[in-house]
């Protein structure tokens, strides 16, 4: 029988109740002390939103548990998040005070949208049920970094306008897929269940903790109502801890959300609450009444409703597909020709539009996020810093030519070297407890 610990903390006392948690969940037996781990951090948005993303206090709980059991956290520890079309993770561990965190226990971070990530192609072992068809042509790509590391997911307790909650089985989805993971959401549900098959083959351990001191309700990640429900929960089972934190949340798991039931049937967890051990606290009687959600939309959320599974579904691959492609040679339509390089040096004047175009997009997908150069000018070392995740939608084209792919001015070497993952170290400031209910 798989298990979920939960526990009601408090503002007080949240960093000690989330050691406890873990050991009710039975982590050091999910977690083989002899490996590496990535603790998969969850940004939904670069701004800040209570429920939205990983909380610090959530983080400082976890490391700090990791640490007093003898884990060395600075050597054997990185977190990891990866962008999205909308979304700066390197923004957003800024805006959601995680940088402080990792600071003081000496974390690295790797943001998966960045140098020196490598992306690999990987053959799964078992069956996919949609993933291998979406990426027929180019395969089905991941970080290398993951292989062969456990995992700790850090979700929070929130509703999804696309899979009506999410949690520990979606958090993997912004890790191991890269930006074009958008091309799955016709098939959300699956791609989940394929994830956490994959997730199976290439991690030793497994586990989730999961934040619910404050909880999202509405059309999330990034529209939602926070309520303050100060639970907690972790699991090695990350069906069952989804199914658990939906049952919270007023869903039946099993009847209103297809990835739990797919990921039951398919033997990679348990979805059915009656089959779940639940240790910790007494939640027979919570329910948050989130189940009103499923009916909630954004305009955008709405829009793309109706290209996923309503009448511009015959248009899905021409309004995703060629629109990213579209997208990229907007961003490089306006950029000068002069400001482009090859491994030779700056290109001619005169130049073939895709050549251009490969070199502008190869900027932008190894740049995404903040951009650092430094001027050749001997007497002016302070970096140069463009938020590139803070530009609209609108303006990222005239944003290309802010990147310092080859500005004249600048070696090649010094316009591709990656930016410092963080400042040093610095002590937490202001503590990190959840916000208290008024």
């Amino acid at each position: 029988m798989s298990k979920v610990a939960v526990l009601r903390t408090s503002p007080e006392t949240v960093v000690q109740d989330y050691a406890r948690l873990m050991d009710l969940a039975g982590y050091r037996q999910a977690l083989p002390f002899d490996k590496q781990t990535c603790l998969r951090i969850n940004i939904s948005w670069h701004v800040y939103m209570p429920a939205c993303s990983t909380t610090p206090w959530q983080m400082h709980g976890v490391i700090d548990k990791l640490a007093k059991d003898g884990y060395d956290v600075a050597r054997d520890l990185i977190a990891a998040q990866n962008d999205t079309v909308v979304v700066s993770c390197r923004e957003g561990t800024v805006t959601n005070h995680l940088g402080p965190v990792l600071d003081r226990y000496h974390v690295p971070i790797q943001y998966l949208s960045e140098p020196p990530t490598e992306w690999i192609r990987y053959e799964p072992k078992g069956k996919m049920l949609v993933l291998d068809k979406v990426f027929e042509k180019q395969g089905i790509q991941i970080p290398k970094l993951l292989m062969g590391k456990n995992v700790i997911h850090l979700p929070t307790v929130k509703t999804h306008v696309f899979t009506g909650t999410t949690g520990a089985m979606k958090n993997a989805f912004g890790g191991l897929l890269n930006l074009n993971r958008h091309w799955t959401h016709s098939v959300i549900h699956e791609t989940l269940v394929d994830l956490l098959r994959i997730q199976k083959e290439i991690h030793p351990g497994v586990f989730a903790v999961m934040d619910g001191t404050i909880a999202g309700e509405g059309p999330g990640p990034r529209a939602m109502r926070p309520h303050v429900k100060n639970y907690i929960l972790a699991s090695n089972d990350m069906v069952a801890i989804d199914s658990i934190a939906a049952k919270m949340m007023g869903f039946d798991p099993m009847t209103d959300l297809k990835f739990i039931r797919l990921g039951h049937e398919s033997g990679l967890g348990v979805g059915r609450p009656e089959e779940i051990e639940i240790v910790g606290d007494d939640i027979k009687g919570v329910n948050f009444g989130f189940r009103g959600s499923l009916n909630e939309d954004t305009f955008a959320s709405w829009g793309q409703k109706l290209i996923y599974w309503g009448p511009l579904k015959p248009l899905e691959n021409m309004l995703l597909r060629t629109a990213d492609r579209a997208v990229e040679l907007l961003r490089v339509a306006a950029v000068p020709r002069r400001l482009l390089v090859s491994d030779q040096g700056p290109r001619p004047g005169r130049g073939d539009l895709e050549d251009r175009l490969g070199l502008a997009v190869q900027c932008l997908r190894q740049r995404r996020g903040v951009v650092e150069g430094v001027a050749a000018d001997e007497n002016r070392t302070a970096p140069r810093r463009v938020s590139h995740g803070a530009v609209s939608f609108l303006a990222r084209r005239q944003a290309v030519a802010l990147l310092p792919c080859a500005p004249s001015d600048r070696s090649t070497a010094e316009a591709s070297r990656p930016a410092p993952m963080r400042r040093g170290p610095r002590p937490l400031r202001g503590g990190t407890s959840p916000m208290r209910g008024r």
